[in-house]
């Protein structure tokens, strides 16, 4: 096992090609704050450009996910707080949509695995990965509305692949809180299991078994052609098709099929 502690806020631990990237502010309910933001911007650059990982899966240590932004700790120091409103007049992507956006550019599935308190920052972080793991009691909300504000940190382009539009607009705007169990029943949460890091290493080392380069063209291709219209989903297609065929992962898998052997795939070569 490896171990890389990206700040006092995020460390990453990797064991058997899978990356297990935690939250580490617990006595803060891993409220964010700027450093834990740019540790978390930091941690998907760095799975993004390791070949080797097949999987990551994020979660909170202590007795929550993510508890959303810290305002308390971000509004007493002024400075910072007016350079981080800034952002909001950058004419692309900012730092605080790339807390969840940049989990997408990551070619591995990213498993969020929930519990505790999920909100607002929280909940947009897990709409950045692949898949949602929650425990049946864990509380989550859309939670902006209750300060006044809207989803800002990439939270309408993720939700509008996982809600309706009524649905996302009734939680965005009432702010309501839903147990884990509710969010799956309203797809917000893909399953809901009593050790959701347990059930997340498990979908992780399943997807492990394939070739890496069809998981990552696969992620993309879903992400690029989920709401492109027919053509451009389907020039999508062709394109990341073109990318993986006859390459030597997938020369390793059509082996596999045939001898019957676990095949034993080299490093990603898809980003």
């Amino acid at each position: 096992m490896s171990s890389t502690l990206i700040s006092d806020r995020v460390r990453i631990e990797i064991n058997d090609s899978i990356a297990h990237v935690f939250l580490a502010r617990p006595e803060k309910h891993n409220g964010m704050d700027m450093p834990m933001l740019q540790a978390v911007i930091t941690a998907a650059k760095k799975m993004a450009a390791n070949k080797e990982i097949r999987a990551v899966v994020l979660s909170g240590d202590g007795p929550s996910f993510c508890a959303g932004l810290d305002f308390k700790t971000v509004m007493g120091q002024p400075a910072k707080a007016a350079l981080a409103y800034s952002q909001l007049w950058w004419p692309m992507r900012n730092d605080f949509q790339s807390w969840s956006i940049a989990w997408r550019s990551v070619g591995v599935p990213v498993i969020a695995a929930i519990h505790g308190n999920c909100f607002g920052a929280g909940i947009q972080l897990a709409m950045g990965a692949d898949i949602r793991v929650s425990t049946a009691d864990a509380k989550i909300s859309i939670m902006e509305a209750k300060w006044g504000l809207i989803p800002d940190m990439g939270g309408v382009a993720l939700m509008r692949e996982l809600l309706r539009i009524d649905v996302a607009k009734e939680l965005t705007l009432t702010g309501r809180i839903v147990s884990g169990q509710q969010a799956a029943e309203l797809g917000l949460v893909t399953h809901v299991h009593n050790d959701p890091v347990a059930k997340a290493l498990e979908l992780a080392n399943e997807i492990a078994t394939r070739s890496p380069d069809s998981v990552a063209a696969a992620k993309f291709l879903l992400q690029e052609g989920w709401h492109g219209n027919e053509d451009e989903t389907l020039t999508s297609e062709r394109r990341w098709q073109r990318r993986i065929m006859l390459g030597k992962n997938q020369r390793i898998a059509v082996k596999g099929n045939s001898t019957k052997e676990e095949p034993v795939f080299d490093s990603r070569r898809v980003k």
